[in-house]
C-alpha cells in the first residue's frame, strides 16, 4: 500500500507539468466534442419551424429521455468539477452540498413538477401569471428569471476557465479570459443553431458520459482501497494538513447559521430554477413529467453518491495542496484525480466531459432566459400578446446574444471562486424570489398581484443586497472584491433571512393589498394543475 500510495503522489505532483506537455491531446478531445455535438445540434434545428420546437422542442420527449436532459442540466459545473474539489479540500462540509442538492429533488417531484407542467407553457411566468394580472407578474417573474440564470452563468464561465487553464497550463486572467469568451461563443451557437431540441440532445449525451465517467474514476479509486471506503478515508486524513477534521463537520462553516442557510438555498432553490421547471414542458403530458422526474432523481442521486468517493479520492491521490496550487483552484480536483489514476488521456477524456457539462449546461440557461425575456416581457408586456411566434424566436435569438456577452463579462469577473458555492447563491435567489410564488400561486386561493409582485421582487432584492453585504462579494481574501470592506451581513448565502422574507412579503401583500383575483382563472387553474384537465388548450392557445 505505502509503494502505491508514494507512486500515486507522485504522478498528481507532475500533473500540471504533463498537462502542459499534453496541449494538443486535451484539446483534440475538445474539439472532437464539440464537432460531435455541434452536428447533432444542426441535425435537430431541421425541425424548429414554431415557437414551441424553439422554446420546448416540440413537446416531443419521452419521461426517460427529459430525465437524462434533466440530469445533464442539473448536473453542472458544480456538481462536478465544485463539489469534488470542496469535498477534497474541506471533506464533511463540501459533501454537503451533494446531500442538499439531492434532497432538493424531493421539493420538485412533489410540489410542483406535474402541477407546472399542468398550467403553464413555455416559461415559469405562464404559471404565475395564470389567474394574476399579466404584465405586472409576467415582468417580474421574468426579472428574477434573469437574475437566477445570470448567477447560474456566472458559476458555469468560471468553471470554464479554471479547467481550460488547468490543462493548458494557463495562468494569466487574460489567457482565461479569453477561454471563457470561447466558452460564451460556442455557447450562444447551440442556442441559436438549435433551441431545445439541439439543447436538449446535448444534456442527454452529456448526462451519459458525465455519470459514465464518474462510474468509471469511482470504481478506479476504490479498487485502489480494496474497495474499502474506510481505507480511502484514512489516505484522505493522511494526505490533508486538516488530519481527521475533514470528516467532521466546521471545517468550512463554522458558524452553524451558515451552514443552515446553506442547506435552505440548497433544498428550496431547486423548485424555483427557472431551467429545470421549463424542462417540464418538452413532455407531451403530466404523466411524462412525472416519470422524467423519477428518472432524473436516480440519476443524479448516483452522481451524488459518487462524489463522496471522487471527492476523497483526490483528498488522498493529489492532496489539497496540489488542487489549491493548480490552475483553475479547487475546481481542479476531478481533472487532476483523472491525471493521477490515468494519466494525460484520462485527464483529456474527463476534462472534455466536464467542458461538455459546462457548455449543455449554460445553452440551457440560455434558452431559458432568452425565452423568458422574448416570451414574458416582449410578447406579453411590451406587444401585449400582439406578436407572431416567429416574432418572438427571433427576439429571443437576438437576446441569447446579448446574454452570451453578459455571461462573457461576469465570467471573467468571478473568475477562481469555488463554483459550487457561486451555484448555491443562485439556488438562494432562486428560493427567495420564486418559490414562494410558484406555491402561493398553486396551492393558495388568496393569493393575489400584489402578493406576487411583493414576493418576488422583496426576495429578490433580499438576495441579491445581502450576497453583496456579504464576505462573498468583498472583506476577505476569497472574495469577488477583496480589496473592498463593506461586509456587514457574517453570513455567506442569504437563504436563512430572505427566503422566509419572500414567503412572508407574498402573505402580506396578499392581506393588504387589492383582491384583484379572478375566480373564475383561480378555479380553472386548480382544476387544470390537479387534474391536467385543459392543459392541451393551454399549450395550443
Amino acid at each position: 500500500m505505502s509503494e502505491w500510495l508514494t507512486s500515486a503522489f507522485a504522478a498528481a505532483s507532475a500533473a500540471v507539468d504533463e498537462i502542459e506537455n499534453n496541449p494538443v491531446l486535451n484539446m483534440s478531445i475538445f474539439a472532437a466534442f464539440v464537432g460531435v455535438t455541434m452536428f447533432i445540434v444542426i441535425r435537430a434545428s431541421r425541425n424548429n419551424a414554431t415557437a414551441a420546437d424553439y422554446y420546448a422542442g416540440g413537446r416531443s420527449f419521452s419521461g426517460p429521455q427529459n430525465g437524462f436532459a434533466i440530469a445533464g442540466d442539473y448536473l453542472s459545473a458544480a456538481s462536478f468539477l465544485g463539489i469534488v474539489g470542496a469535498v477534497a479540500v474541506n471533506g464533511y462540509d463540501g459533501f454537503l452540498y451533494s446531500i442538499g442538492f439531492l434532497v432538493a429533488w424531493l421539493v420538485a417531484l412533489l410540489l410542483v413538477a406535474e402541477l407546472m407542467r399542468n398550467t403553464g407553457k413555455f416559461t415559469m411566468a405562464d404559471v404565475l401569471s395564470f389567474r394574476l394580472k399579466q404584465r405586472p407578474v409576467r415582468m417580474a417573474a421574468a426579472l428574477t428569471t434573469l437574475a437566477v440564470c445570470f448567477f447560474y452563468l456566472l458559476a458555469q464561465m468560471a468553471g470554464a476557465g479554471g479547467l481550460v487553464s488547468l490543462l493548458m497550463g494557463i495562468d494569466s486572467a487574460i489567457g482565461q479570459s479569453a477561454v471563457i469568451a470561447v466558452v460564451g461563443v460556442i455557447m450562444v451557437l447551440y442556442v441559436l443553431i438549435g433551441g431545445m431540441k439541439g439543447t436538449t440532445w446535448v444534456q442527454i449525451v452529456k448526462a451519459f458520459l458525465l455519470i459514465g465517467g464518474g462510474v468509471v474514476m469511482t470504481i478506479w479509486v476504490l479498487a485502489l482501497n480494496g474497495f474499502n471506503l474506510s481505507t480511502l478515508l484514512e489516505t484522505a486524513v493522511a494526505a490533508s494538513d486538516q488530519g481527521e477534521a475533514i470528516l467532521a463537520p466546521g471545517l468550512q462553516y463554522a458558524n452553524p447559521l451558515d451552514f443552515l442557510s446553506l442547506g435552505l438555498a440548497l433544498v428550496l432553490g431547486t423548485a424555483g430554477l427557472p431551467h429545470v421547471l421549463m424542462r417540464f414542458y418538452t413532455v407531451p403530458t403530466a404523466k411524462e413529467a412525472r416519470r422524467s422526474v423519477v428518472w432524473a432523481i436516480w440519476l443524479i442521486g448516483l452522481f451524488y453518491l459518487l462524489t463522496l468517493v471522487l471527492g476523497y479520492g483526490a483528498g488522498a491521490l493529489v492532496g489539497p495542496e496540489q488542487v489549491l496550487a493548480a490552475p483553475g483552484g479547487v475546481n481542479s480536483a476531478a481533472p487532476l484525480l483523472a491525471n493521477a489514476l490515468g494519466g494525460p488521456v484520462l485527464m483529456g477524456f474527463i476534462s472534455a466531459v466536464a467542458f461538455a457539462t459546462i457548455l449543455a449546461v449554460v445553452a440551457g440557461l440560455t434558452i431559458t432566459a432568452s425565452a423568458s425575456f422574448a416570451h414574458d416581457i416582449y410578447a406579453s408586456v411590451i406587444k401585449k400578446g400582439k406578436v407572431s411566434g416567429n416574432g418572438e424566436v427571433r427576439v429571443a435569438r437576438i437576446t441569447t446574444l446579448a446574454i452570451g456577452a453578459l455571461a462573457i463579462i461576469g465570467g471573467i469577473g468571478v473568475q477562481g471562486q469555488n463554483v459550487a458555492f457561486l451555484v448555491a447563491l443562485a439556488f438562494a435567489v432562486a428560493a427567495s424570489a420564486n418559490l414562494p410564488t410558484i406555491l402561493y400561486s398553486l396551492f393558495w386561493r388568496g393569493f393575489t398581484t400584489t402578493g406576487a409582485v411583493c414576493s418576488m421582487y422583496g426576495g429578490l432584492g433580499a438576495a441579491v443586497l445581502l450576497i453583496v453585504l456579504s464576505p462573498v462579494f468583498s472583506g476577505a481574501e476569497t472574495s469577488v472584491f477583496p480589496h473592498l470592506d463593506i461586509a456587514i451581513f457574517p453570513l455567506s448565502n442569504p437563504g436563512i433571512i430572505s427566503i422566509p422574507l419572500g414567503f412572508l412579503l407574498g402573505w402580506l401583500g396578499s392581506l393588504l393589498g387589492p383582491k384583484d383575483e379572478d375566480p373564475r382563472l383561480a378555479a380553472e387553474m386548480e382544476v387544470r394543475s390537479l387534474t391536467g384537465h385543459g392543459a392541451e388548450k393551454a399549450v395550443e392557445h
